[in-house]
């Protein structure tokens, strides 16, 4: 990644343009600009061959005045610390904007997990707990599923936990598999949660989702269930999507249910019947009506901004508009949901799960649901109102409402 694409140079750029409008003292800005914690780890990983390999990991808890830091896990061969730094201050500001009493963290191994069988999994997420054992727990800081972590890997890392402390503390990690703790609901929270952004978006602008289309970069979890849900939930229609080996279009609409079935079934969307190839880079400047980047960061810059047609951009994925983007989306008129406001859902998810596994009690889907629904609700006309208000685009409108919260814990428990 280059240096002017430095993620947490671009994370400490946003909160220095909330930071003046707030009028923060330089105190509590400094505070903010940095993680407060920061581990850095080596696994060994006895693996299949019989070798021992050596994995480097990362956790940062960047700030918990609000509560124990959460943030998720990801296995990426090109994760970086400042990745993680960047990814762990988005969380700060993402659990104050939808004012959930957590603060923020993240942490990442640098792997390639498409490399590694099962068994190598198993043994390096369990060697992660080893190493950070002390430093997370359901009153410190709660790990997540992230980029290339599943539910299966919460499983194998909660257990160790339990195996080290010698009792169950299903709260320590959330993402879990249903039978061990797990949230109903947790699968799809990260695009159900954007989806209700893209509702309420829809209201404030007049528009009618039911005749709207869509360009989806990026189908994992987050893409392809934004585009199942979008279909089923509003009628919205989805042309393109894309993954690492390239994307696929169909002007009336490709069937996103039989979009996946394919990827399951291939490896890829790429060659679905009837759909004509697209490139990860085009499928960005469609004219949609609304736009889903879903991967990975820094996809939209000064570049191919000026290129994009849609009317609205739902960032599900962490950090996918560089600052420079976003002054000329703001300027051209396309309303952006910002990433830790558009994917709140799966932290807001991840908190419900921790509050049942703390109450030993756990709650029906359509309680989930409605929860999640009040929470994304009141956090969009939050943020709009804030960047109505100010004048702003809408991330420094989101950046308003989260660096308030946050900087107001700070003062009120004394420590600027």
């Amino acid at each position: 990644m280059s240096g002017s694409l430095n993620p947490f140079e671009i994370a400490q750029r946003q909160l220095a343009q909330a930071a003046e409008i707030l009028k923060l003292d330089e105190a509590t800005h400094e505070m903010l600009r940095w993680p407060k914690r920061e581990l850095a780890i080596t696994i060994p990983v006895k693996m299949d061959d019989g070798t021992t390999k050596v994995f480097r990991g990362f956790r940062v808890q960047y700030n918990d005045a609000r509560g124990p830091t959460k943030g998720g896990l990801r296995w990426h061969p090109n994760e970086t610390l400042d990745t993680v730094r960047a990814l762990a201050a988005w969380m700060t500001w993402k659990t104050s904007v939808v004012d959930i009493p957590l603060g923020g963290g993240k942490g990442g191994i640098i792997c390639n997990p498409k490399e590694l069988s099962d068994g190598e999994k198993e043994r390096l997420a369990r060697g992660w707990i080893r190493a950070v054992n002390q430093f997370i727990g359901p009153e410190k800081d709660v790990p997540a599923p992230d980029v290339y972590t599943t539910p299966q890997i919460m499983a194998w890392m909660s257990d160790e936990f339990y195996v080290i402390r010698g009792y169950n503390a299903p709260g320590v990690i959330t993402g879990k598999p249903l039978p061990v703790g797990g949230s109903q609901g947790r699968g799809d929270a990260t695009a159900r949660g954007g989806l209700i952004t893209v509702r309420e978006w829809a209201k404030v602008k007049g528009v009618d989702l039911s005749k709207a289309t869509a360009a989806i970069q990026g189908y994992g979890n987050a893409g392809s269930f934004a585009a199942v849900l979008g279909k089923e939930l509003y009628g919205i229609t989805t042309v393109a999507v894309s993954d690492s080996k390239g994307g696929i279009y169909k002007k009336d609409g490709l069937d996103p249910a039989a979009v996946l079935k394919h990827k399951q079934e291939t490896g890829s969307v790429v060659g679905f019947p009837g759909s004509e190839p697209i490139d990860n880079e085009k499928i960005l400047e469609l004219d949609v009506d609304l736009l889903v980047p879903s991967a990975l960061e820094n996809v939209i810059t000064k570049e191919n901004a000026g290129n994009i047609k849609a009317k609205c951009v739902a960032e599900l994925a962490n950090g996918p508009t560089t600052p420079e983007a976003d002054e000329i989306l703001y300027k051209n008129g396309v309303y952006v949901i910002p990433d830790f406001l558009c994917n709140a859902g799966g932290v807001t998810v991840s908190y419900f799960e921790q509050v049942q596994n703390n109450a030993n009690f756990y709650w029906e889907i359509d309680e989930v649901h409605k929860r999640l629904d009040q929470k994304m609700t009141a956090a969009f006309h939050a943020v709009h109102e804030a960047a109505e208000k100010h004048s702003v685009n809408n991330r420094i409108g989101a950046y308003l409402v989260a660096v308030a919260r946050v900087a107001e814990a700070m003062k009120l428990r004394g420590w600027v």
